[in-house]
């Protein structure tokens, strides 16, 4: 059976791992842009959504594919949602995970535990073509809260310091399974596919 290729507007192997895992069944095949030799594009939206358009219209025009986007961030209660959009570059360029790590936690020293409330959100769109009006876009959120110290090794990103409640462990301490179960972006791309096959 042929496989439908979609190019994804991200060069995070993380993300890119994710994707395959949870569409990859549903005759799906995810290549990176870089792979395909398209750039980043400026994220010059105000919302997630714009963000994820605007990343998916491009992998899509320069590579006549379709195109899925994901536009994601961190929103911390205390910091009035930030670093939200910015997540990936929150210490500055280039992005560095742990100099954006580095940072929250120096933004929230002050900060007591309760009031530590935050949320991974996630944006996907995909576009069948770059000039698609009716895009599927899916969202998702995970709720939990930001630790004082890094725990664990896996994941990606601000994975070491988000807390699931329910479980009891960062991000970082959960096995994939479980993560793409119930994080922000599994519930968004179970969203997705459901509605691939509406």
């Amino acid at each position: 059976m042929s496989r439908t290729r979609i190019v994804v507007a991200s060069g995070n192997a993380g993300k890119l791992a994710e994707f395959n895992r949870l569409l990859g069944d549903a005759g799906l095949e995810f290549i990176a842009q870089g792979e395909l030799g398209v750039g980043d594009i400026e994220e010059t939206g105000l919302t997630f959504v714009e963000n994820a358009l605007l990343k998916a219209r491009h992998a899509a025009t320069a590579t006549g594919l379709p195109a899925l986007a994901d536009d994601s961030g961190l929103c911390v209660d205390a910091l009035d949602g930030a670093p939200g959009l910015y997540s990936a570059r929150y210490a500055g360029e280039p992005s560095d995970a742990q100099r954006n790590i580095d940072k929250l936690l120096a933004a929230l020293e002050a900060v007591p535990d309760p009031a530590r409330g935050a949320h991974f959100h996630c944006t996907l769109v995909l576009l069948r073509h770059p000039r698609d009006p009716r895009p599927l876009i899916a969202q998702g959120e995970w709720h939990g809260r930001v630790l004082r110290e890094r725990r664990g090794e896996g994941g990606f990103g601000y994975d070491p310091l988000f807390l699931d409640p329910d479980t009891g462990l960062t991000a970082a301490e959960l096995d994939p399974a479980t993560k793409i179960r119930i994080s922000h972006r599994g519930q968004a791309l179970a969203l997705l596919r459901e509605r691939l096959s509406a």
